[in-house]
């Protein structure tokens, strides 16, 4: 090596180079002005001899280090921003070079800032592998952060997976390597080689990246997400407008992995399941699809919710770009697509985000603030600015890049407690010493308030099951600013009134009437998602009681309630043909069930329930009105009886629902109604196609003023057993309402006439009653004469008899007297 160049080298720095241990190799490598010349160092593992080549000059580079280290001087005019290096091996192969250390930063100072402080909305634009062209040279930018790493390379199959050849640049202090490498390209694999101080080694996939390598590999993919033409603009400004509050949704839950399988069981593309949903999805009448967890994961058996690569959707069924046609025929055939998104926690495999530099980096560092006892998880520090940054990128990433609809925000509960799932002594509490997790908080908030920022139609949707508040008010009224959230207190209630024999239900009546007391504290979803057909749980069918025939009415009577009731509606594949089995990853949807008429005929009542939730505004335009619902009845617990009303501003509108939970059919049931008019059935699940016993109301029903649920007006009906049944109200018309007074007015008269009858008949009677009172009376009165007759002569008799008593006395005592006078008499002559 000449003197003069030997004296320009940093012989300590370039240790640090060929031992691989620095974080700033462009202060050496590549070049850099030294008085009249450029000074441009090169290092190349394995080579013996180098050449620069600009344009058409060629300078030969002296070996610096037998490990491929070399230098050169070459005049100052000449351009060295683009420069070729011919290299020759120790095998005598020969190799054309583009120098990656060449270029300068493509992340900007700014960029750095932005995303240190946590608001770098569209960072996956500069973090990542990205495919681009720099001074003429196509190439790919590398980026990632990792702040506590001594040294960051760029491995993979362009370099044969050693991490001396790309040693990435650190940008000033925010902990982000960079690296331009010309000789990477699209379907490369890679990973980023993290050296840490004490000497230790190893790979992590990358954190941006857009693709990943099918399971069990694990490095990261190159991909080019700018070559795909998308045609849904329409479907992007229409959905300007969309007022999810007001609009029917009724969503369709897949698992792409088990919606359809190939011929071997073999998972099937992107490209081929789009066509397969949309002809599905269409026919039955769902307005969205909610597609669980997309983003690369390594488990199978995780469904999707431990991901790895949460920039990258899943290569189990394609490219990101077979992804990207997907998306596109969803939005051309008017489906909407939400995205189940998990940013409440990720798995410690290896080559993902935990320990990523080797310190707790997207993770907390003490475990009962950074671990999931129950899932075996780590859960993200939410006060680390570039952790959120990556979080809140990453759903605008789906939303901006893959267009997604909405996002579902996966165990937000998890998210907003700090003790979820743990034990005293396992979690930490907050600084006032509560258990609310106050950067998820804050977490929560930033995110929806960035989303609706954007005014695109956009929804969030949170997976909350306790009664934290405010769940979907706005966050400028201290809410959390989610669109919607899973009624899960709903989901539990009802499975488990309907699980339950109809013999026992009259005791559960309340859990079919509750969530109408909480209906309107937040604006709700009813769900039932995969999570209620798995792991012993049943299919829905499975939970119905009863044998065969009688499941099938149950579950059409549930469907029915559930698309009655106040509330957006999910529902998970397979739940619609009434699968028996359980739902399972490994295999597809059990569509060969639709060859038996139960199946076909329960497929037909949900695709009918679609079709009425979108056609009869009732049905969803007030959900989260009180005035948009009224009860009826919700109070004959013994009959298992529930009749409500479903209404707009409107009252020709309102739909009567009608659902009968007993295993006994009604005849003649009385309803009370709200208004005078036609009540005709629209629906009822007992109907002939859709498997029941057609015991249905086939006219119209005119109500009567006949008093009932504290209605003036009632009407009668059939009611099943075992059904739900929805009628539509039409007001009378005025010929109607003119026959109705004329029959009115005949009525009355009739009535006045029978009541002018009556009082005659009524008066005839009274004057008989009075005649025959009054012979009554004469007769009582003869007779009272006679008895007094009688009762005188009787008492003369009795006193003539007195009297001659008297007398006889009176002569008697004379006699005596005389005798006695006759006596003395003679005495005195004795």
């Amino acid at each position: 090596m000449t003197k003069k160049l030997y004296k320009l080298m940093n012989w300590a720095d370039v240790e640090g180079i060929v031992y691989a241990e620095e974080d700033d190799p462009h202060r050496l490598l590549g070049p850099h002005v030294r008085g009249m010349n450029t000074m441009i160092q090169f290092f190349y593992p394995g080579a013996v001899s180098a050449v620069i080549v600009i344009g058409k000059n060629r300078y030969a580079m002296e070996l610096a280090d037998e490990e491929g280290y070399f230098a050169a001087l070459v005049p100052k005019a000449e351009k060295t921003d683009c420069y070729t290096v011919e290299v020759r091996m120790q095998d005598g192969q020969i190799k054309e070079v583009c120098d990656p250390y060449c270029f300068g930063p493509v992340i900007t100072k700014k960029d750095t800032e932005k995303f240190n402080h946590g608001i770098h909305y569209n960072v996956y634009d500069i973090l990542g592998a990205h495919p681009m062209k720099i001074n003429g040279i196509s190439g790919v930018h590398f980026a990632v952060w990792a702040p506590n790493a001594m040294r960051v390379s760029v491995v993979g199959d362009f370099n044969g997976w050693d991490g001396r050849f790309h040693q990435m640049r650190r940008l000033w202090d925010s902990g982000i390597f960079e690296l331009f490498i010309p000789c990477a390209n699209v379907g490369d694999n890679y990973k980023y080689e993290i050296k840490l101080k004490g000497g230790k080694t190893f790979l992590k996939a990358d954190p941006y990246g857009n693709q990943a390598q099918l399971r069990p590999n694990t490095a990261s993919v190159v991909a080019d997400l700018s070559k795909f033409k998308w045609s849904d603009e329409n479907w992007l400004a229409d959905r300007k407008n969309f007022k999810p509050e007001k609009e029917a949704i009724s969503v369709y839950e897949v698992y792409l992995g088990s919606f359809a399988r190939g011929e071997n069981g073999s998972y099937v593309n992107y490209r081929e399941l789009a066509p397969k949903i949309i002809s599905y999805v269409k026919e039955m009448g769902y307005t969205h699809i909610e597609l669980m967890p997309v983003m690369e994961h390594p488990l199978d058996a995780s469904w999707g919710y431990q991901v790895i690569g949460y920039y990258a959707p899943t290569s189990r069924y394609g490219s990101p770009e077979d992804f990207m046609f997907f998306m596109n025929e969803m939005h051309k055939h008017g489906i909407g697509v939400i995205f189940d998104w998990v940013p409440a926690h990720f798995p410690k495999d290896e080559q993902g985000l935990a320990t990523f530099d080797g310190t707790c980096l997207y993770e907390h560092a003490d475990w009962r603030q950074g671990c999931h006892p129950h899932w075996g998880t780590l859960i993200y520090n939410y006060g680390r600015p570039e952790v959120k940054n990556y979080l809140i990128a990453n759903a605008l990433f789906w939303i901006n890049v893959f267009h997604a609809d909405g996002i579902r925000m996966d165990a937000v509960a998890s998210m907003l407690y700090l003790d979820y799932g743990k034990n005293e002594g396992e979690w930490i509490p907050n600084i006032y010493g509560g258990k609310e997790n106050l950067e998820a908080i804050e977490f929560l908030k930033h995110l929806n308030s960035v989303i609706h920022k954007q005014k695109d139609g956009v929804i969030t949707i949170a997976e909350e099951s306790t009664a934290w508040p405010k769940v979907t008010e706005p966050v400028e009224k201290d809410g959390l600013g989610f669109d919607l959230k899973w009624n899960m207190g709903w989901m539990n209630d009802f499975t488990g009134y309907m699980h339950l024999d109809p013999y026992f239900r009259g005791q559960h009546h309340g859990e079919l009437t509750f969530s109408m007391i909480y209906a309107y504290s937040e604006k709700f979803m009813l769900v039932l998602s995969h999570d209620e057909v798995v792991h012993g749980k049943s299919s829905m069918i499975g939970k119905m009681p009863g044998e065969i025939p009688d499941k099938f009415k149950n579950l059409r009577a549930a469907y029915g309630f559930m698309m009655a009731h106040p509330g957006k509606k999910l529902l998970f594949m397979g739940q619609d043909i009434a699968e028996f089995d359980e739902w399972n990853e490994n295999r597809s949807v059990e569509w060969e069930l639709l060859q038996y008429d139960q199946h076909k005929q329960m497929q037909e009542y949900v695709k009918k329930l679609n079709s009425m939730y979108r056609e009869y505004p009732a049905l969803y335009a007030e959900d989260n009105d009180p005035e948009g619902f009224e009860w009826i009845n919700n109070i004959s617990a013994n009959e298992n009886v529930i009749v409500f009303l479903r209404k707009t501003g409107k009252d020709k509108d309102t739909l009567l629902v009608v659902c009968n939970f007993a295993n006994e059919k009604r005849t003649d049931y009385k309803i009370g109604v709200p208004y005078p008019g036609k009540y005709k059935e629209i629906l009822n699940s007992d109907a002939r196609k859709f498997g029941g016993e057609n015991d249905i109301n086939v006219r119209a029903i005119a109500s009567k003023e006949d008093e009932c649920d504290d209605r003036e007006d009632s009407i009668r009906i059939k009611m099943p057993a075992l059904s739900m049944q929805i009628f539509s109200y039409t007001p009378f018309t005025a010929k109607e309402k003119a026959e109705i007074e004329r029959l009115k007015e005949e009525e009355r008269q009739r009535k006045l006439e029978q009541e002018k009858l009556e009082q005659a008949k009524a008066a005839e009677t009274e004057a008989r009653k009075l005649a025959d009172e009054a012979k009554e009376q004469a007769k009582r009165a003869q007779e009272e004469a006679k008895e007094a007759l009688k009762r005188a002569m009787e008492e003369a008799k009795y006193a003539e008899e007195l009297e001659k008593e008297a007398r006889e006395l009176e002569e008697e005592a004379l006699k005596r007297k005389q005798e006695s006078e006759k006596v003395k008499e003679e005495a005195k002559f004795l």
